[in-house]
């Protein structure tokens, strides 16, 4: 009798929106042999979430991708604000290393770089190292559709905070997670399932919708609402903004967190703790003060983990350093617990004192320890996620790349070894882009994205070995899988997409099963 199989899918940071009703019949196969293979081969999920890298800021160079080379000139250039090329890229505001980094890299150190993509780690230039944290960036809704710019991926610059920091790219080809896409499967053709930044795509990992913060206009939200032009992608510039990026950062009339039609696409609040709102003075000490602009209302939405509970398939997700925030609060630089990265906090359904919340949102344990026994032991469910501790998730501004690297690889080498090996499938990218350059257009979809191209690596006893799948997917593709996988009906947002994309003529989003192989085993 073979053991059960596991399906790990590592995430980098992605939503789609509260987008009328809920759920669709489900009219994809299920674990049947079809063209695919026989998909009960898998029978576990476990989903692992990194953070904000682009594709080529990481993997540029891979052999056999779409990368940094095959970039055109029209691309690679980058445009101001009024459309003309950069005679030279603007200086990295405030300097390339995060505060506190020794020896730091100034913002005068930055000055006059070409036009065009650079690496941080080039020994002829800034000679960082994989363990250097470098400034955070913009990365938020509107700011990175002004950047895609209609798919010209040419408005970077323009639209940052960082100056030409969006440009920088590093050599990731002695990164252990190269190794692994090496030996196994990457994708480079995913991209982030939301535009902008880790609040959204978490969402549309888990709901593949976008919150929804009711008469926000006459709630303390309020302030948070955006203000933007009639097009519903470019955000009013302030009078007093800089007319060229050359000159300093943007300034807008209202850049906030919820759209004008009340939806929540830049970081809110969980409602409930652990939470960056604290409690009301008198109130409940498990909930985050509701009075407070950025706290989220409880959601209602159906989520990926409703689906799979209905059809009794067991599922957790692994927050990491959860139980020790709950019991100790929050520490900098370590574990550096992002509250907003627990998609599933935000949801009615699992709020505190449910049975829910106690049977599916579990302590990854500091370091991963806790999802790392589970996976040592044999004992994860059939589905599930784990995210990473704040400095081990890659984020710039507060976690280098070496450390996130060499914590999901080792991750990964705990799961080959697992019991549930056999039969399980690993798949290992980021949240979002983090608002770094990548010159692939995303395709052409619904209101809510697809967003920047970023790294997806697949990794399981059926993968394709060393293999490049170039087919189009985005974060819902993770959850495609898990639904064909289960037989599960399919979660609105999904639809909505899958019928943009068909409208605009493109190539349908793949489920993840191009890089493997199911059959004859």
């Amino acid at each position: 009798m073979r053991t059960k199989s596991a399906v790990v899918v590592f995430v980098s940071s992605f939503f789609i929106g509260a987008c009328g009703p809920a759920l669709a019949a489900g009219d994809s196969p299920g674990p049947k042999k079809d063209a695919a293979g026989d998909l009960a081969l898998i029978d576990t999920v476990v989903v692992i979430y990194a953070e904000n890298r682009s594709f080529d800021n990481l993997y540029g160079r891979f052999p056999g991708a779409n990368g940094v080379a095959k970039a055109s000139a029209s691309t690679r250039i980058q445009r101001d604000r009024d459309g003309k090329p950069f005679r030279e890229l603007p200086p990295i505001w405030e300097g390339l290393t995060a505060k506190g980094v020794t020896p730091p890299i100034t913002q005068a150190e930055t000055e006059h770089l070409p036009n065009r993509p650079f690496y941080a780690d080039d020994p002829k230039g800034f000679k960082l190292s994989y363990g250097t944290i470098t400034r955070d960036l913009w990365h938020r809704f509107y700011q990175n559709q002004m950047q895609i710019n209609g798919g010209r991926n040419d408005k970077f610059v323009a639209h940052a905070d960082s100056g030409a920091l969006v440009m920088s790219l590093w050599d990731g080809s002695k990164l252990a997670m190269w190794k692994l896409a090496e030996k196994y499967v990457l994708a480079d053709n995913f991209f982030m399932g939301a535009f902008g930044g880790s609040f959204l795509n978490h969402q549309w990992l888990v709901c593949a919708c976008v919150p929804y913060y009711p008469r926000a206009d006459t709630n303390p939200a309020k302030p948070s609402i955006s203000v933007v032009e009639r097009d519903g992608v470019t955000l009013t510039q302030a009078a007093n903004s800089p007319i060229s990026a050359m000159d300093g950062i943007p300034k807008y009339a209202g850049d906030g967190n919820l759209t004008p039609d009340f939806y929540a696409v830049n970081t809110m609040q969980p409602p409930y703790q652990p939470s960056g709102n604290d409690p009301a003075k008198d109130g409940d000490k498990a909930y985050a003060d509701p009075k407070n602009a950025t706290t989220l209302v409880p959601q209602i939405e159906p989520t990926i983990g409703d689906l799979l509970s209905l059809k009794h398939v067991t599922w957790a997700w692994y927050g990491g350093a959860w139980q020790d925030v709950l019991d100790h609060g929050n520490k900098s630089p370590v574990p550096n617990f992002q509250y907003h990265h627990q998609p599933l906090n935000y949801y009615a359904s699992f709020a505190p004192g449910t049975a829910a919340r106690a049977e599916h949102l579990l302590d990854g344990g500091l370091a991963g320890k806790e999802f790392i026994k589970a996976i040592d032991d044999g004992k994860l469910p059939q589905v599930s996620f784990y995210k990473p501790q704040g400095d081990l998730n890659e984020h710039s501004g507060y976690a280098d790349i070496q450390a996130g690297d060499s914590h999901i690889a080792d991750v990964v080498a705990h799961l080959e070894k697992s019991p549930q090996w056999p039969h399980m499938l690993v798949v290992i990218t980021h949240d979002e882009n983090g608002g770094l350059w990548d010159h692939v257009a995303p395709p052409k979809g619904d209101r809510w994205g697809p967003g920047s191209r970023i790294p997806a690596i697949i990794v399981s006893p059926y993968a394709r070995r060393g293999y490049v799948d170039h087919t189009p997917m985005d974060t819902t593709s993770i959850l495609r899988f898990i639904t064909r996988r289960f037989e599960l009906p399919t979660l609105h947002g999904i639809t909505v997409r899958d019928a943009a994309i068909a409208a605009h003529g493109q190539k349908p989003l793949g489920d993840l099963t191009s890089a493997l192989v199911l059959k004859g085993k």
